[in-house]
């Protein structure tokens, strides 16, 4: 493993290759999220009927562009988010399991669970700000709109927007849900994969490598698009809403459930899913590699001293 700083510029190195792939699948999620936004089922319009309409859909009217809005802001997202959340996970995984069991390699499930919704929830809380205005340039569309629209240029006019609107609080908008959401993706991603990563090598005799990686990864996408849907839905809606249209997450819950149905909160499940999945692959696949080159470069340049203080 490499040190803390390492691991953080390692993960966002990662992540960043993986949403380059997977960001026309979160356009479509956020779309179909805020679609028939607390309208009964049978008055809202459906504008994007699934994933691959949805893509349809906004290819031909806005092209490649509709698809990638707010691609520069989630890179900074991403380098922010899955630095901390690949970065902080091990040291504090360490920290506990050592203070509880004096023994850092053993492998506590609980204690892995909170680890990684720890080192998530600091990454969400970081890059709030970048979500929020992501989240609403994917929304805006000038052909098909659905839910609030923000007409931003780009993600610095986005973030002076609203600082200048609503200041610090308007940029930290909707950072409770995102803390929860990222909280229960992390608290099952890594140790999701590394319990499945374990097993694969225990039962089936898997090495070491990209197969077992890829392996690992997919189980851990699937248990995290699960768990993570219904809170992304909430904060989805409380990021792109408009003045207080709801008072809190679980006022936005509550009305959603009410108005438009308990399985409102998994709109967009599959565009969800068909973007998590390859991300998670992607991102843990990638981070791997990543960690083994950052520790290449970490022998080559420090001393031993210096890696164990950063």
């Amino acid at each position: 493993m490499a040190t803390t700083t390492g691991s953080f510029i390692a993960g966002g190195i990662a992540a960043c290759g993986a949403v380059t792939v997977t960001h026309g699948f979160e356009t479509v999620k956020i779309r179909l999220q805020l679609q028939g936004e607390l309208q009964s089922k049978a008055a809202a319009p459906r504008l994007y009927k699934g994933v691959f309409h949805g893509v349809g859909v906004i290819l031909k009217n806005e092209g490649p562009k509709g698809l990638l809005r707010g691609l520069g802001c989630a890179y900074i997202y991403q380098m922010t988010l899955n630095g901390c959340r690949l970065g902080f996970y091990e040291p504090i995984r360490k920290t506990i399991t050592n203070t509880v069991y004096e023994d850092a390699t053993y492998q506590s499930f609980g204690i892995n669970l909170f680890s990684g919704a720890a080192s998530g929830i600091l990454g969400a809380a970081a890059g709030s700000p970048f979500f929020l205005v992501k989240t609403r340039l994917q929304s805006y569309s000038p052909f098909l709109p659905v839910g609030t629209q923000h007409h931003y240029k780009n993600a610095v006019d986005g973030l002076s927007q609203i600082y200048k609107s609503e200041g610090i609080k308007g940029l930290y908008r909707g950072v409770g849900p995102a803390m929860v959401r990222t909280g229960f993706g992390s608290s099952v991603q890594l140790p999701t994969y590394f319990f499945a990563k374990r097993r694969l090598v225990k039962h089936f005799g898997m090495e070491e490598g990209m197969p077992l990686h890829i392996a690992s990864s997919t189980a851990s996408g699937f248990v995290v698009c699960c768990v993570m849907h219904p809170p992304d839905t909430v904060m989805s809606r409380m990021y792109n809403q408009t003045g207080n249209l709801y008072n809190s997450a679980f006022d936005c819950l509550y009305r959603t459930v009410k108005t438009e149905g308990l399985l409102a909160v998994y709109k967009g499940y599959f565009a969800h899913l068909a973007r998590i999945l390859p991300h998670t692959i992607l991102t843990l696949t990638l981070a791997e590699q990543t960690n083994k080159w950052m520790r290449k470069v970490e022998d080559r340049i420090l001393s031993p001293e210096l890696k164990a203080k950063i």
